[in-house]
């Protein structure tokens, strides 16, 4: 035998109110609880983070050893890779918010982001022009290339703009030596040019190329001795050949604003901070190392406007402390909880089960209406 019961024919405003307000609050909820969720290749970020703090401390450690000032309003972190405001081997004017910024090891993950868009894998050929201008940032490209187990060709130039490896005593051959014999790089450059206008360093002191033309010798690679821009353009193309033998080049990466690298100021703007995939607009008709490997397909990781390049990626700028590896957007996003989103649709579906298609709404409705009863009741069965 069936049963017979009683629904009234419309439903509730009064119930229609509070799921309507439940529905509103779960949105709200949603919309305004995130949860942080690991970037892509984590690991490997945290990685490449951990072994540019080592080199870090081990830049800073040598300079404490060797008795060179750490000026604390300049390099308020005392990290001890900000140079000085001149020295001899000064090559061009640079930003000191720019360089304060780049001592940061979280760098290194944003390069390997960079590399693994580039597409660069385990054995790939990278080709790097790297200067003392940055000598974090260079750091931070070799952490990247090194946790990648890539093979990196370098050619670095030994002088620094203001602020950079600077001094002397202490420029970057100096410090990627250290590096390399303290193992945590496995490779170093193949040569090193003086760097600054036209590669030659015109403009310094005679007294000033005779320090890089020391410093050059004394680090063990080959000194790239050029006769101008285009020599330079061409002898470095040149070396990466030589040294790429049959593998093709897969990336290449460029550090600051070396004049053969990018190609002038022109040629420095014309490539955005980043990755870039192909050759911009004009860039045809300048010539350089950059603009070269371009027009041959390869992709191109254009290491400048480190302010930028910290905020497209989350990281500080001119950060008071060294920040700690694993800081920053480039490790983690924040995301809307698809656990709560779950949650909110599921509760407002079991009321509207409850409320509508069950008799609750209307147990609910009788039990606080004391009179009023549903008119014209409609018979179920």
């Amino acid at each position: 035998m069936k049963k017979i019961y009683w629904r009234p024919q419309r439903i509730s405003l009064r119930l229609l109110w509070v799921i309507a307000c439940v529905a509103v609050l779960g949105l709200i909820a949603v919309e305004n609880y995130t949860v942080k969720e690991k970037q892509s290749y984590f690991a490997t970020k945290l990685k490449a983070a951990k072994l540019a703090a080592k080199a870090f401390e081990a830049i800073h450690a040598k300079r404490i050893e060797m008795g060179l000032p750490i000026d604390i309003e300049a390099d308020p972190a005392q990290t001890g890779l900000i140079g000085a405001l001149l020295s001899p081997v000064t090559t061009n004017p640079g930003h000191l918010q720019s360089k304060q910024t780049t001592a940061n090891p979280n760098f290194a993950a944003v390069m390997v982001h960079l590399l693994k868009r580039a597409g660069v894998k385990e054995g790939d050929k990278v080709a790097v022009g790297i200067s003392g201008s940055f000598p974090a940032i260079n750091i931070s490209v070799l952490s990247a290339l090194s946790v990648l187990n890539a093979d990196p060709i370098i050619i670095s130039s030994a002088g620094s703009s203001q602020w950079g490896a600077n001094y002397p005593e202490f420029m970057w051959p100096e410090m990627e030596k250290l590096l390399v014999e303290r193992h945590i790089f496995s490779f170093k450059s193949v040569a090193i040019s003086r760097g600054g206008i036209d590669d030659r360093a015109l403009g310094l002191s005679k007294k000033g190329r005779k320090i890089l033309d020391n410093i050059i010798e004394h680090s063990g690679a080959t000194p790239l001795v050029v006769k101008n821009y285009a020599d330079s353009v061409e002898k470095r193309m040149a070396l990466y050949d030589e040294y790429s033998g049959d593998a093709r080049i897969t990336a290449y990466v460029n550090v600051g604003g070396g004049t053969t690298s990018v190609g002038t100021k022109l040629g420095k703007k014309m490539f955005k901070p980043g990755l870039n995939r192909s050759i911009p607009r004009g860039g045809l008709h300048i010539d350089s190392v950059m603009t070269r490997f371009s027009m041959e397909g390869v992709p191109i990781i254009h290491m400048t406007s480190m302010n930028r390049l910290a905020e497209r990626y989350g990281l500080p700028l001119q950060p008071a402390l060294v920040p700690k590896p694993g800081e920053g957007r480039i490790f983690y996003k924040e995301v809307h909880s698809s656990i709560l989103a779950a949650s909110v649709l599921a509760i407002i579906i079991i009321m509207m089960i409850a409320f509508i298609r069950l008799d609750w709404g209307y147990r609910f409705i009788s039990s606080n209406r004391k009179s009023h009863a549903p008119s014209n009741p409609e018979r179920m069965v």
